[in-house]
């Protein structure tokens, strides 16, 4: 539907990771050369490597580097672009940026001042939303001078109500009110917050709707005055009112709906003779009424998905409209096909308040692209993620004929993705696309603050077959086993037989297990009753070595992928948004933990465990000692090698559990610390 023509010969993009990433993907289908402008701290980023040219902007902090428009004007000049595509945020809705470009005759691939600055104030977007027939959610169009001036609003409109911040985004400066006292405390926090944010202090009012969906309409316009909507998508799942998870189409709207909302968004950006990709979000409250909230004059962050079920690539077209193209197709042309849903995967730590992660990724390893799997990425293995930017590792998006075979790609997906060295969110992800209210589509932007009030725990994210998750466990100790009994059977005289009767110790239960490994998997049969588990018998097939972080899997007809990180005693296995330690032991070493203190069970840095099958050298400690950090503490005997055990962290010696001379098996217990 598009042309296969080249627009422009080189176009810079100014901004950095995962869409700096994306528009050089498209740009470069186009035979179109790419500039990637970096900070001092990006000199390694992808985004960098990817381009054909690369020019640094500045010192790592983005006011004076990303924001730097001289200086990115300056590399413009010297790389000689001819036009400069903005991704999102930084200065993709800047006037000031545009006014500089077209003052220098560079095309920028965005809309024109108009639309910028009259969608970028949010007080005079409603008035003008208002004037061209768009619904919008009843308040006071006005910057609130004061207290006084807030309190009389709000008994005007009626409780609740939201101040919001006339220049904010991203949540900041918005407060929901609920009576008087949460005006008075709200108001001046609202108005110092949109100060701090965004050098304006304004701030106004409008009624809040409760239990609200948020769904916004994707248009696409070009400069002959066509204008059609790319139908829409739902951005319900917010934290913060920040987006999490996106997905289009909407499972609440009907067609008639959709239809209505279309033809406002159309409505309103021909009245600010809009060019280019943007998105009019709506508020729409239980009865499918629906309100103008704000116009995003620039790419989406979860544009992906609007791609995915038109077909259509998005930033070429806005490329295309810039350069000076006609759409190449009409209202009537544009079919829903398929469903689409995108996770955005950020650097934080669910578990602890969402807190921001930084570091290097250690490891890294995307879901395997296909039809139904896309990662928008800008990281690599061994890269770091900034403490200067937005903590995004990647977006990731599946596709499926219907919602829920994008949810069962998603939730796959979601397994195999695999990053260590910085926290990451994707344990909450998981949580949320397997909860049964979302499955249902029943959603709204209170959906996390609704089923996670005292915060996000993955012990409240049961997993749908336990039984698995001990099969899993029992295979894989078992490859493990049997590697290591290769390993000492290769000292003479010391062949060691691999038992195949273990007890697996997970989330707070115990069960006993059988197994038996076959060319390409393994035989589990569970022999105990546990809370959750019956006896049953079940039949691994995999392909998985030891080693490997994904483990992929048929379990008895269900397939299944589980991340699986060997510790230093035991295993951490993650699958749907479980995280779980869990120990495999032979009886003798069960017994010892059922002697333990059960706050001692799941504490094994107080526990010294052979993490190999071997010889049990010496012992360089005593009970009562106190040792410290870094010291000798046994040495054992494998492959012909002798194997130093060291402390971990300094420590008193309570109890000596294996004697010099004895043949440890993997995971016995030699000392254990008070």
């Amino acid at each position: 539907m598009v042309k296969k023509t080249k627009p422009f010969k080189k176009i810079l993009i100014a901004n950095r990771g995962e869409i700096a990433c994306r528009v050089i993907r498209s740009a470069r289908e186009m035979g179109i050369k790419t500039v990637a402008i970096y900070s001092e701290a990006d000199i390694d980023a992808l985004h960098v490597s990817h381009a054909d040219e690369a020019v640094c902007v500045g010192p790592p902090p983005s006011s004076e580097s990303y924001l730097n428009i001289k200086s990115i004007m300056n590399a413009i000049k010297q790389t000689g672009a001819e036009a400069v595509h903005p991704g999102y945020g930084f200065l993709s809705e800047n006037a000031a940026f545009g006014r500089a470009l077209k003052k220098a005759g560079i095309t920028f691939i965005g809309p024109n001042e108009l639309a910028i600055k009259a969608m970028g104030d949010k007080i005079e977007s409603k008035k003008l939303a208002e004037k061209n027939g768009v619904n919008v959610i009843p308040g006071h169009t006005a910057a609130l001078k004061n207290e006084k001036e807030a309190l009389s609003v709000a008994k005007k409109i009626g409780y609740p109500v939201m101040l919001k911040a006339s220049a904010g985004g991203g949540g900041k400066g918005m407060r929901v009110c609920k009576n008087e006292t949460d005006v008075i405390e709200a108001f001046v926090s609202a108005v110092r917050e949109a100060k701090s944010s965004f050098g304006d202090d304004r701030v106004f009012m409008e009624k809040y709707i409760e239990n609200p969906r948020h769904i916004e309409i994707q248009v696409l316009a070009d400069s002959f005055g066509n204008t059609v909507y790319l139908f829409e998508r739902e951005c319900s799942i917010q934290r913060r009112h920040q987006k999490v998870i996106e997905e289009a189409p909407s499972p609440f709207l009907d067609e008639k709906t959709r239809a209505a909302m279309g033809a406002q968004a159309v409505k309103l950006a021909k009245a600010v003779k809009y060019v280019s990709a943007g998105t009019v979000e709506f508020i729409v409250d239980s009865k499918k009424n629906f309100y103008f909230l704000e116009m995003n004059t620039r790419l989406q962050v979860e544009h992906p998905v609007t791609e995915k079920i038109t077909g259509l690539d998005l930033v070429e077209l806005m490329i295309r409209i810039a350069a000076g193209e006609k759409l190449p197709f009409k209202q009537a042309d544009l079919k829903i096909n398929g469903w689409a849903i995108e996770s955005r995967i950020y650097a934080e730590d669910p578990f602890r308040g969402f807190l921001p992660s930084i570091g290097r990724l250690s490891k890294y390893s995307e879901p395997q692209g296909s039809k139904n799997v896309r990662v928008d990425s800008g990281v690599y293995e061994g890269g770091e993620i900034s403490m200067h930017y937005d903590p995004m590792i990647a977006k990731l998006v599946s596709y499926g004929k219907n919602r829920s075979e994008a949810i069962k790609h998603m939730r796959h997906a979601l397994d195999e993705f695999y990053i260590r060295g910085v926290r990451n969110n994707i344990s909450f992800l998981s949580a949320l696309v397997c909860h049964p209210r979302f499955a249902k589509g029943d959603l709204s932007t209170n959906f996390i603050a609704d089923e996670y009030p005292s915060g996000f725990s993955s012990a409240n994210v049961p997993h749908d077959n336990p039984a698995h998750l001990v099969a899993v466990a029992a295979s894989v100790h078992m490859a493990y086993q049997m590697r290591a009994a290769l390993i000492s059977g290769r000292v003479p005289g010391r062949d060691r037989a691999v038992c195949n009767e273990w007890v697996v110790h997970i989330n707070g239960i115990k069960v006993s297990v059988l197994v038996e490994p076959f060319t390409g998997g393994w035989n589990v049969e569970i022999i105990s009753k546990a809370k959750g588990i019956a006896p049953q018998k079940l039949k691994v097939i995999s392909d998985w070595q030891t080693g490997d972080a994904v483990f992929t899997a048929d379990i008895s007809g269900t397939p299944a992928i589980l991340q699986i990180n060997r510790l230093q005693v035991g295993y951490q296995i993650s699958h749907s948004g479980t995280i779980l330690d869990v120990h495999v032991l032979s009886k003798l070493a069960s017994g010892f933990f059922d002697m333990m203190p059960e706050k001692r069970v799941s504490d094994t840095s107080r526990l010294l465990m052979s993490p190999m099958p071997g010889l049990l050298l010496s012992l360089a400690v005593s009970k009562g000692q106190e040792v410290k950090a870094g010291e000798e503490l046994a040495v054992i005997e494998a492959m012909k090698m002798e194997n130093v055990l060291r402390a971990q962290q300094d420590g008193i010696v309570k109890e000596i559990k294996a004697t010099p001379g004895d043949s440890l098996a993997v995971d016995q217990i030699i000392v254990e610390f008070e």
